[in-house]
């Protein structure tokens, strides 16, 4: 069987050449879009993370909509965890908070 390396390499090329392939054709973005969804962690500063890490975890369909959102509470060096369901509310505030965000290359002109 081939390195986890290898085979994480290879599978990385074919999504690549798929993404390009999509930002060259709108209905071939649109068919693959159709299948995922976005997960993402976002997890906050704290002063001393060995002690404390905390964050947001937000999964969407692939309209962008939330499914699914949860604020994590870890002691690493207890290695206690727990998880929160957050509130309607709450996530209302959260992406007005993020609203502005917008993914980016740091280096582009």
């Amino acid at each position: 069987m081939a390195d986890i390396n290898e085979l994480a390499e290879k599978k990385l090329k074919s999504r690549m050449t798929k993404i390009r392939k999509c930002n060259r054709d709108p209905a071939e973005k649109e068919k693959f879009s159709e299948k995922f969804g976005t997960s993402f962690e976002i997890e906050f500063q704290n002063k001393n993370p060995d002690k404390l890490t905390d964050g947001l975890t937000i999964i969407t369909n692939p309209k962008g909509k939330v499914l699914f959102a949860d604020y994590f509470y870890q002691i690493p060096e207890d290695e206690e965890y727990t998880s929160i369901p957050v509130t309607d509310k709450q996530l209302k505030a959260i992406l007005e908070f993020f609203d502005d965000y917008k993914l980016e290359l740091d280096n582009l002109d």
